[in-house]
């Protein structure tokens, strides 16, 4: 995904949660019933009193007769949970499931309450865990319990009994924190279902539309009585001696901070593009691509588009202040100036960033230029609509005002913010070649302009959507809808912004000039981001903070397997171990391969026998002692993992059968790498013997994988094994005549002369037979490296052409003469002989 889709939408929403663009009801009121029936002792966890355990013998003794086991020592017991305070709240919890409704406020205050009660039953799981292993390994060393009673002494069976007993009540806290954690995980999961149902009936509630006429005089009404207000207080605080004397007090630092203001608002942005000008032209073009790397250098310059204008916000705020001039409301409205400069400065810093060539790329052909000002427009629109709708928020929200006024005077926010992303979407479908009535598979081009394309489309129809919604009544479904999908459009943004970037900084750091594309690390970074956005998605469309929590809690509770719970701690110290032990064994093998082996006799073969066979046993080691380390207990799978293996074993007989095979060649040594082998009809040389297979590199350079199993059971040559010096076998024919003891020097000296060719033994010319056409000769000579046998083949055939051409010596070809037993058929008055079976009567 590349940086071009920040154009889509403004990232403004990411950085500040403030209120919604376009509120039509007014705030909840709070719903009876809940509230009102939470009594003030329902204290979570953390604020048990100190004397909590004096009501705890009574509830240890239940729990003991549950467990079947009763002692008058409870002290191993522990202080534990404050069950009684617990039984109140998951009462009160109970009632409200079934009465099914409550105020959210209540609700989510409750739900609260049961997560921390969670959490310490979570913890109190595993109390006494040590002291339980240690009276279980004691039960195993007194061994298994005998058939006959007599068999055993009577000391050690009331020592068993004993550390049975003492065993249950170990487990005993466990067992209650256990109970109690399912059920407060159950109260969680039934308070969550009435939030969402709560949520659901207030967003597909039908409110006042805001074209109804009847309801126009209210919203003017509260419009108008907001200006007097804001009026009222700016005569009173005009009028007050005590507020002028305060404001010429602070003049100073107030026209200080204002002036600051007004130059970082009105000069900031342009100061930060003069810089960007700046390192462009220092940087350069060449071959007019542009320098490695200028691509971060633009964005990490570009944020000062957003830094310096919002200081300049931050410091008008603080300005007005200052002047002491600004009254209640005044003061709600000076607070809601800085999330609004958020939107706008941010809006036109993500327009600029979908105009900038260098952040959309220079291979994006489908990305016309004529859109992409429209593109800048439109993305600055929503940001200054998204400003306003926050003032706005802060006008109306200094005073009550009915449903219908919260309706009618955000209407036209809500036109305005439909209208600007319809266009934003216009521009996302036309700007790939075809416009916007090709469909996206027709369309040539990358995989980015689908995506333009079908967001584009999605954008539309939601702008459309919204407005209708809201003209309609539903003011809530439309802000669902609307905001949502701007959000994460903007989330979006930032994070293909964000991948580029990085892309950018791995090319210039790298000096790859533009291959970091393909690089892996920036891949996987970029990924990361994407993981990371996820939980912000879930946010954005209706996913609360307590929703993700949970997820969080259910993965670091871990998972069963067997009677072994793994949490996300135990595998990252699984990871962790394995993973050095890895690096350990990897870092021993190269200290052999390249430091300790080369000093010693062994050959190339048996040191790489070594380095593998190390390998395997470092990577074997590195999980037991990972598993060993995180203290997992898979016995209880052992039944199951013999099943698999019997069914596996079958499935994966041909590569256990190579896996064995593969050890056995690393051992014996029958093929080691390098050697020049023949087997099943190849040959090539050994490049690597692998667990599985081997990898042999014919003389076409092509790679052939063998199976281990074929090396170990089937018929292999090696040409090279132990050493270097093979025979070499060239056949020589001389014709009929030829004297036989000439041509037997003639090759005798051409094998000597050879320099591949040893002495010791000599080479030898033998007159094998008489054949059809030749007198048949074979030389055989030891070469000193047998690698090299058909470039003395070649040598010596040449050298024999020359020698016989200059000796008179023929060599023969094949001679045949064709006999035609009936040539008169070939006659052409054959074929004129009548038909005999042709009657002329």
């Amino acid at each position: 995904m590349k940086p071009a889709l920040s154009g889509w939408c403004i990232a403004i929403l990411l950085l500040l949660a403030g209120p919604m663009l376009a509120q039509t009801t007014s705030p909840d009121a709070t719903e009876p019933g809940l509230t009102e029936t939470v009594p003030s002792d329902a204290a979570p966890p953390d604020s048990v009193p100190s004397d909590a355990g004096q009501s705890e013998t009574p509830l240890v003794e239940t729990a003991q007769g549950e467990v079947g086991a009763v002692d008058e020592n409870v002290a191993e017991l522990g202080t534990g949970p404050d069950y009684a305070a617990w039984e109140r709240t998951a009462s009160r919890s109970e009632a409200i499931s079934e009465l099914g409704r409550g105020s959210s406020f209540a609700l989510e205050r409750l739900r609260a309450d049961l997560v921390a009660w969670r959490e310490q039953f979570q913890a109190e799981q595993s109390v006494n865990a040590a002291r339980i292993r240690t009276v279980e390994s004691q039960i195993t060393a007194l061994g298994p319990v005998p058939d006959d009673p007599q068999d055993e002494a009577p000391e050690v069976t009331e020592r068993r009994v004993q550390l049975h007993a003492q065993l249950t009540r170990l487990k005993a806290p466990g067992l209650l924190a256990l109970e109690a954690h399912a059920r407060a995980e159950g109260l969680i999961t039934e308070i969550d279902a009435l939030i969402r149902q709560s949520r659901e009936s207030t967003l597909l509630e039908r409110g006042a539309s805001p074209l109804d006429p009847r309801i126009w005089g209210d919203a003017a009404e509260a419009f108008m009585t907001r200006l007097d207000h804001f009026k009222d207080e700016a005569v009173a605080i005009l009028s007050s001696g005590t507020r002028w004397q305060d404001f010429l007090t602070n003049i100073v630092q107030s026209i200080g901070l204002l002036a600051i203001a007004l130059t970082l608002i009105m000069r900031g942005r342009r100061v930060v593009l003069a810089a960007q000008a700046r390192v462009d032209a220092a940087q350069g073009a060449t071959d007019g691509q542009p320098p490695i790397g200028q691509g971060a250098w633009r964005f990490l310059l570009s944020l000062g588009q957003i830094l310096l204008p919002l200081i300049g916000i931050y410091a008008l705020q603080k300005g007005l202040e200052a002047t002491t001039l600004i009254g209640l409301r005044g003061q709600i409205f000076v607070d809601a100036l800085l999330q609004a400069g958020v939107y706008v400065v941010i809006g036109r810093w993500l327009g600029g960033q979908f105009e900038t060539s260098s952040i959309l790329g220079h291979s994006r052909p489908e990305i016309q230029l004529r859109y992409r000002a429209r593109a800048r427009r439109y993305v600055s629109q929503i940001g200054w609509i998204m400003g306003a709708g926050v003032l706005a928020t802060a006008f109306l929200s200094t005073g009550e005002a009915s449903e219908a006024g919260w309706a009618v005077l955000f209407f036209p926010i809500q036109l305005a913010l439909g209208y600007s992303l319809f266009r934003m979407g216009r521009v996302l479908m036309r700007a790939i070649p075809g416009g916007a009535r090709s469909n996206p598979k027709e369309v040539t081009g990358s995989e980015h302009s689908n995506v333009f394309w079908l967001v584009g489309r999605g954008a539309i129809l939601v702008a459309i959507a919204g407005p209708v919604l809201a003209a309609l009544g539903y003011g809530e479904a439309a802000n669902a809808i609307v905001l949502p999908t701007v959000m994460t459009l903007a989330l979006l943004s930032v994070v293909v912004l964000l991948q580029s970037f990085v892309f950018d900084l791995y090319s210039l750091l790298t000096r790859s000039d533009g291959t970091g594309q393909d690089a892996l690390v920036p891949v996987l970074i970029g990924f990361a981001l994407s993981l990371v956005a996820l939980p912000f998605v879930a946010l954005i469309w209706g996913a609360r903070v307590e929703d993700l929590m949970e997820v969080w809690a259910r993965f670091r509770e871990g998972y069963s397997l067997g009677e072994t719970r793994v949490s996300p701690t135990d595998l990252l110290t699984l990871l962790l171990v394995f993973g050095l032990g890895y690096m350990l064994t990897r870092l021993l093998q190269g200290a052999l391969r390249n430091s300790i082996l080369p000093r010693t006799r062994l050959d190339l073969g048996g040191r790489n026998a070594i380095v593998a066979g190390v390998g395997y046993m470092g990577i074997v080691l590195a999980a037991l002692v990972a598993v060993r380390s995180t203290g997992l207990d898979l016995s209880s799978l052992a039944i199951v993992a013999g099943a698999l293996s019997v069914g596996i074993g079958f499935g994966l007989q041909t590569i256990v059968s190579n896996f064995v095979s593969g050890i056995i060649l690393l051992i014996e040594r029958p093929v080691s790498e390098g050697d020049w082998i023949e087997v099943n009809g190849q040959m090539g040389y050994v490049r690597a013997i692998s667990v599985r297979s081997t990898r042999i590199e014919t003389f076409d350079r092509t790679d052939v994988i063998i199976p281990n199993a074929d090396l170990v059971t089937g018929q292999v040559t090696n040409w090279t094994r132990g050493n270097l010096v093979g025979r070499v076998i060239i056949p020589v024919g001389v014709a009929y005549g030829t004297d036989t003891k000439r041509v037997e020097v003639i090759l005798n000296e051409i094998a000597q002369d050879h320099p591949m060719v040893i002495l010791t033994p000599p080479p030898s010319v033998l007159f094998m037979g008489f054949g059809a056409d030749s007198l048949d000769f074979e030389i055989r000579a030891i070469l000193r490296d047998i690698n090299f046998m058909l470039v003395v083949k070649s040598d010596i055939n040449h050298a024999i052409n020359t020698r016989f051409a200059a000796e008179g010596i023929e060599i023969p070809f094949a001679q045949r003469d064709i006999w035609l037993r009936n040539p008169e058929a070939l006659h052409p008055s054959a074929n004129l002989r009548e038909d005999p079976k042709e009657d002329p009567a």
